[in-house]
């Protein structure tokens, strides 16, 4: 771009946004996934934030007989012919989990090796997917979920737990389906993209044991009901491994992933004429501590021009967490960003983006938010103390007064967190 004064930072930003989730939607690679037509039955299953955007997709794109169903989050149903869709609660199961995880385990059973299962998979299934064992009650599995998003955990450590407390996740989907070949695509919102990990893996085997997640529980004090940690005692609870029979015959394809999306958003930063560089596409970590660390990068390049030369805009993916001290309104790319702003003040022509491809940061409206170098700044000219609002988990609140959250609804896809941070 030979003329910098003609960007708009923000519009620039948004658009990015927008390159990284269209070569994620469904529609887009679904498509190139689908599988033969088998001698037996076909059964299409899903769960996810993304769950219902890809079920329409493959009956767009198929043609044969088929049945299926598939739980989605709240808001994101989408009208499909054979397919049915339930919609459920997220972060926290809630008795549409429950049902849809039921109604599933009951379509997959009775299959033979004839029978192909094809399983939609996407981020937030963890939470739209639920099934406590029997000797759980719905109500401390809920408190399972909720201990767990507000302990600090990564992913990686929440997804271990979760699949030991239930009885469709951890590769139990697929153990009911056999000896059906289960086929699944996976759409990955996982740091490093462990497809056996995304929704706690209902489709895959697991990696994990139950000492492992009883030492994570230790590890981050987590106050969990007594029926649960006396399951966890019990070998019962651990989830099938790779080395069992039912998983021979299937298959598992990764369809989108964050890698991709960020090198789309940098070759339309590239095509504007601005240096794109990406950072990576795993980055985990509390998101105060990311943002911190992406600030002191960005003021480096914006005074001294190292390690990268200006303009450019430098990316980011993976997937932060947040350990909740208080109860104010915010999510993990709002705490980021807010974070980042502290370590930016002042800076001139620096702007950022940080949001959640799925469109919603936390539980509010919000897919992420905007700062720049006038950031913290503009919050005391509110009347608004940044520090105090960063401490109480309130990052949410700060931007909605600056009019600087980044609202795009519901995306049909989720690989996670994107970053965007522009130097001009």
């Amino acid at each position: 771009m030979e003329n910098m004064s003609e960007l708009n930072p923000r519009q620039f930003l948004s658009d990015l946004f927008k390159s990284a989730v269209d070569v994620a939607a469904p529609e887009k690679m679904l498509h190139h996934f689908l599988p033969e037509k088998p001698k037996g039955k076909l059964i299409v299953v899903g769960a996810g934030k993304a769950s219902a955007h890809m079920a329409n997709a493959f009956e767009a794109a198929y043609d044969g007989d088929y049945q299926g169903l598939v739980a989605t989050r709240k808001g994101s149903h989408i009208p499909c012919e054979k397919i049915k869709i339930v919609e459920a609660s997220h972060p926290v199961p809630d008795e549409g989990s429950f049902a849809a995880a039921r109604e599933m385990l009951q379509l997959v059973e009775g299959l033979n090796e004839d029978d192909v299962v094809l399983a939609l998979i996407s981020g937030g299934g963890s939470s739209l997917l639920a099934l406590p064992p029997d000797s759980i009650t719905p109500e401390d599995k809920q408190a399972v979920n909720s201990a767990l998003l507000k302990s600090g955990a990564t992913i990686h450590e929440m997804n271990c737990v979760r699949k030991h407390v239930s009885a469709i996740k951890g590769g139990r989907l697929a153990k009911a389906a056999h000896p059906a070949k289960v086929i699944s695509l996976v759409i990955s919102d996982i740091p490093g993209d462990d497809s056996s990990l995304v929704a706690s893996g209902p489709t895959l085997p697991s990696f994990s044991t139950r000492q492992e997640a009883l030492e994570i529980i230790n590890r981050y004090r987590m106050d969990l009901p007594k029926s649960v940690l006396s399951w966890l005692e019990n070998e019962a609870c651990c989830a099938p491994m790779p080395d069992e029979a039912s998983f021979k015959r299937d298959e598992v394809h990764v369809i989108a992933a964050a890698q991709l999306s960020l090198e789309a958003a940098a070759e339309k930063a590239e095509k504007a004429g601005i240096k794109a560089h990406i950072l990576s596409d795993a980055i985990e970590g509390e998101a105060r501590e990311v943002g911190k660390v992406h600030a002191a990068l960005i003021r480096q390049v914006a005074m001294k021009n190292q390690p990268f030369q200006k303009p450019c805009i430098v990316l980011s993916g993976g997937e932060t967490t947040v350990t909740v001290r208080h109860k104010g309104r915010g999510g993990r790319n709002t705490e980021l960003v807010l974070s980042s702003a502290f370590g930016l003040q002042g800076l001139k022509n620096v702007y950022a983006l940080a949001a959640d491809t799925d469109g919603i940061d936390g539980s509010e409206n919000n897919a992420g938010a905007f700062i720049d170098g006038n950031t913290i700044k503009n919050l005391y000219e509110k009347g608004l103390d940044p520090a105090h609002i960063l401490n109480t988990n309130d990052a949410y609140s700060a931007f909605e007064a600056l009019d600087d959250l980044f609202i795009t609804g519901p995306t049909s896809t989720n690989v996670n967190d994107f970053r965007a941070f522009l130097i001009l």
